[in-house]
């Protein structure tokens, strides 16, 4: 028999700890090198742990929904085994995690952790509730759709051996807490925060602990942008195989406002202030586990094409859950677009350590005043929020006006003036 560990990714110096999600593989059955077993969300990114060799899942040395850390060893690969059986003599470090293997499971739905609860809970058997979820997993809201229907007729289930239990039918182990059951119209849940959208909570709460939040406003109109989008959206598109869109003009025009006025593009280091001589712009983007801000390195050197090409490469990706942790790591300045959700005004706040944020919003044909006559007008309304304790008033008014300026002009952007 021969032993080989499957270990945690090296996470990065700013994640301490992860959290095991669901097996994908349970003890006596084969897998393949470099086969995904289990994925790992941290309070960045989720990260996917391939089998490091070919052979039989000798056992869970950690089980589903269990805090891990970096290299920490969290199964174990019998890579002469035979599927079907587990290794009758693995090492003592994992005989408390190792349980007799049962017949493989039905791959049809495999229940999340909170899904699997609710299930126990409401005494549904497996293979009751048909799955939604990625790869067909039961999701929570499959088995609260279950519990809404007239209830079927119950089918027996098959043991599931779970690591470190006798080999009795039950469920996994759940992360979420106990969900409560259908109470009429006035139904609760409770489920706990995933790490992402803990560490979320924790930096807006620390953003507003400790920056002096200020938010200034302008009013741009879009007309002569979209003119000019109108004009090259086919030929650009042709040319460069991506669309050209708004942000790829808002990056630059946030890019001219913190070149000429550095604050904006500056943080704070206790009681220093550091100055950054380049320019990564966070961008805010919507992903199924919640906002993450991917990171454009060096926008200032960068194209409209090769912006817009990160950002949608970053958008597949929030999609996909495969950002990594360098891509969200850093920046200097954030920019939130909340007009995509048809955001008419808000007040964005800063992402530490940054000092400072550009919200966008939704354009909209509004009745402006010029040269004495009321005109209809595209116009989109931005806000920039900054640590008022290093950026006084006059940066930053100047600054979202020099943004103003340059989206008003894009010709403007052109010639770096």
């Amino acid at each position: 028999m021969a032993i080989v560990d499957v270990k945690v990714p090296q996470l990065s110096e700013s994640v301490a700890e992860a959290t095991l999600l669901q097996w994908k593989k349970q003890p006596g059955e084969a897998v393949a090198l470099d086969e995904i077993l289990i994925e790992i969300e941290t309070d960045k990114v989720v990260l996917e742990v391939p089998a490091p060799a070919a052979g039989v899942l000798a056992a869970h040395v950690v089980a589903s929904g269990g805090t891990v850390a970096s290299e920490q060893v969290i199964a174990q690969i019998d890579t002469e085994g035979k599927a079907g059986a587990v290794a009758a003599a693995a090492p003592a470090a994992a005989a408390p995690a190792a349980a007799a293997a049962a017949p493989a499971a039905d791959k049809s739905g495999v229940a999340m952790p909170a899904a699997a609860k609710m299930m126990a809970d409401n005494h549904l058997p497996a293979g009751s509730v048909p799955g939604t979820g990625k790869d067909g997993r039961i999701t929570k809201g499959d088995v609260i759709g279950a519990l809404e229907k007239p209830a079927a007729p119950a089918a027996v289930a098959a043991p599931v051996a779970v690591a470190a239990a006798p080999a009795v039918a039950k469920p996994l182990p759940a992360v979420a807490a106990p969900v409560a059951p259908n109470l009429g119209d006035r139904p609760e849940q409770r489920v706990p925060m995933s790490r992402l959208r803990a560490r979320v909570a924790e930096r807006l709460l620390q953003s507003q602990a400790t920056n002096a939040i200020l938010t200034t406003f302008n009013e741009v109109n879009m007309a002569p942008l979209m003119e000019m989008r109108k004009k090259f959206q086919e030929k650009f598109e042709k040319e460069h195989g991506v669309k050209l869109g708004f942000m790829s003009f808002f990056v630059k025009a946030a890019v001219a406002a913190l070149k000429k006025y550095p604050v904006l593009n500056a943080s704070v280091d206790g009681n220093d202030i550091v100055y950054h001589g380049y320019f990564d712009i966070g961008i805010a983007v919507g992903s199924p586990r919640g906002l993450v801000v991917p990171i454009i390195r060096n926008a200032d050197q960068m194209s409209f094409a090769e912006i817009e090409k990160t950002i949608a490469g970053f958008g597949q990706k929030a999609k996909d859950g495969k950002l990594s942790i360098e891509e969200l790591t850093g920046g200097t300045f954030s920019i939130s677009n909340g007009g995509t959700f048809g955001s008419m005004l808000s007040t964005p706040i800063i992402n530490p350590p940054q000092s400072a944020i550009l919200g966008v919003h939704a354009t909209k044909d509004r009745a402006v005043v010029e040269n004495g006559q009321i005109v209809i007008r595209p116009i989109n309304y931005l806000a920039m929020s900054y640590d008022h304790r290093i950026i006084d008033g006059r940066e930053a008014v100047l600054g979202l006006v020099t943004m103003k300026e340059a989206l008003e002009d894009p010709a403007r952007l052109l010639f770096d003036i």
